[in-house]
């Protein structure tokens, strides 16, 4: 459902493809019944797209460049910024390091990795925080989560690896039906050829040795091969690029995946617990 504070939210690309699309529609001599039959939309939709009371989803983007691009690429160009506005604020600047890594590296100690998480488990996750969102933040919050997957098979490909908690692997959000379903997706993700996955055992803090006390971590190599890692504690991010840091994170990340399981002896770990019934 369209909501009015979402019209003074809505960011710049939001707004310009508001406006954009007004002027289209309106230069082809369109309703906004008539190009919500085109596209699949009601009209009401339509307005709520045009004063930014429910900006464009990505389908809609795509929809549009259909009927009102005139093949110049304009929506199409317009979908990448506006998953960029849906993601947190303290999240934009490392997923644009993210889009165009070379390697991306992620320690999790409290749930599954964005990247590989399922619709499902998204949604149950963002549905479930606090404090609560509304629905449609829910759902652009996950459509905007599940677009990174686009990185497990962009070119060039990305080495991407994810050291997870066996508590991730054991905690549950909203049924156990959506848990095992993320668990398959995790080991379905584990056997692509770029992907590696590593699982922290239980047992790891019982050997007096356990180097990831201090949390999360994600790790990764920019394009241009610079190395910046991000953190993130409580609603805040914070990207460190300084060399000296950047290099001590890196050699704690690399005792984290020394102490972890083998990618073998995680996967059978993972494929164990899901199949296991509740």
């Amino acid at each position: 459902m369209a909501r009015a504070e979402n019209k003074t939210e809505a960011g710049g690309t939001a707004r310009m493809v508001a406006a954009l699309a007004k002027a289209l529609r309106e230069q082809q001599g369109l309703s906004q019944e008539q190009l919500g039959k085109l596209i699949g939309y009601t009209a009401a939709a339509i307005s709520a797209m045009e004063t930014c009371a429910q900006p464009a989803s990505d389908q809609m983007l795509v929809k549009l460049e259909e009927v009102l691009g005139g093949g110049l690429g304009v929506f199409e160009k317009a979908r990448a910024l506006m998953r960029l506005e849906k993601y947190p604020a303290r999240f934009r600047g490392f997923s644009e390091l993210e889009a165009e890594a070379v390697t991306i590296c992620s320690y999790e100690t409290l749930v599954v990795d964005g990247l590989f998480q399922t619709e499902e488990y998204a949604r149950a996750l963002i549905g479930g925080g606090y404090p609560p969102v509304s629905e449609q933040k829910r759902e652009e919050l996950v459509e905007a989560r599940l677009a990174r997957k686009v990185l497990f098979d962009r070119e060039p490909t990305p080495l991407i690896e994810l050291i997870l908690e066996e508590s991730v692997l054991r905690r549950p959000f909203v049924s156990w039906e959506i848990h095992r379903g993320q668990l398959r997706s995790l080991a379905e993700d584990a056997r692509r050829d770029n992907v590696c996955v590593q699982v922290l055992s239980l047992e790891r803090g019982l050997r007096g040795t356990y180097a990831g006390a201090r949390g999360p971590m994600k790790h990764v190599e920019t394009e241009d091969h610079q190395h910046v890692v991000y953190l993130e504690v409580e609603d805040q991010g914070i990207l460190v690029s300084d060399p000296g840091e950047v290099s001590q994170l890196a050699h704690r990340y690399a005792k984290i995946r020394a102490q972890a399981l083998s990618p073998d002896e995680s996967l059978g770990l993972i494929e164990k617990l899901a199949g296991e019934e509740r």
